[in-house]
C-alpha cells in the first residue's frame, strides 16, 4: 500500500500542562482534499522495565493513579528526561521505584501509546537478573509498593483485571516473545 501523507497547513500550540503539551494541526488528504483541525498532546517518550529476578519473578509496583481513582499493578516505568537515553531513563526508573539494578539489559520492543492523538512513543526494556541494591527513591507524590510475583501470578493478574494497564501488558506480550513464549 502507498504511503500517502496528510499535509500539515497549519500547527498552533494550545498550552502546556505539565506533563503533556496540546497543539492543533489543520491537515489536509492528499486523497480527497478534505482539512480539519486535529489536536495533539506532546509528551515525553516513555520507558517500562519487564524486570526479571534471578529465580525467575518479576518485580512489580504497586501504586495509586489519580487518572482512574486506584490503585494498580505495574512494571516500573516513567519519562525520558530531556538529553537522556531510553535505556538511561529504564535504568533510572527502575532501581528510583523499586530499589532494584542490574547490567543485564534488552531492549524488548517500541509501541506508540495512542498513534490517533499522541506524538510519543513507549520504550520496552527486559531487565535480567535483577537485584535489590538500596531502598527505592520514587519521586514526591509516588507511594509504591514493591511486588515480586512469578510468571503463574503475572498471567492470572491480566486474566482476571488486576493488571490491566494497556502499556503494562503489551511489555509482557513482548517479553513473551522474547522468551519464545508467544
Amino acid at each position: 500500500m502507498e504511503e500517502r501523507k496528510w499535509r500539515r497547513i497549519e500547527s498552533r500550540p494550545a498550552g502546556h500542562f505539565g506533563i503533556f503539551s496540546v497543539r492543533y494541526d489543520r491537515s489536509r488528504s492528499p486523497v480527497s482534499g478534505y482539512e480539519r483541525e486535529y489536536t495533539v498532546l506532546e509528551a515525553v517518550d516513555w520507558v517500562n522495565v519487564v524486570a526479571v529476578t534471578p529465580e525467575g519473578r518479576f518485580v512489580l509496583v504497586r501504586q495509586y493513579r489519580h487518572g482512574t481513582g486506584e490503585y494498580t499493578v505495574e512494571i516500573a516505568g516513567g519519562g525520558v528526561d530531556r538529553g537522556e537515553s531510553p535505556e538511561a531513563a529504564a535504568r533510572r526508573e527502575l532501581e528510583e521505584e523499586t530499589g532494584y539494578v542490574t547490567e543485564d539489559w534488552d531492549l524488548l520492543g517500541v509501541v506508540e501509546p495512542n498513534p490517533a492523538f499522541q506524538a510519543n512513543l513507549c520504550h520496552t526494556y527486559l531487565a535480567r537478573n535483577v537485584r535489590p541494591d538500596g531502598k527505592p527513591a520514587p519521586d514526591p507524590g509516588e507511594e509504591i509498593d514493591v511486588l515480586a510475583w512469578d510468571a503463574t501470578e503475572v498471567q492470572e493478574a491480566v486474566r482476571r483485571g488486576v493488571i490491566r494497564h494497556a502499556l503494562v501488558i503489551a511489555a509482557f506480550f513482548w517479553y513473551d516473545k522474547w522468551s519464545g513464549r508467544a
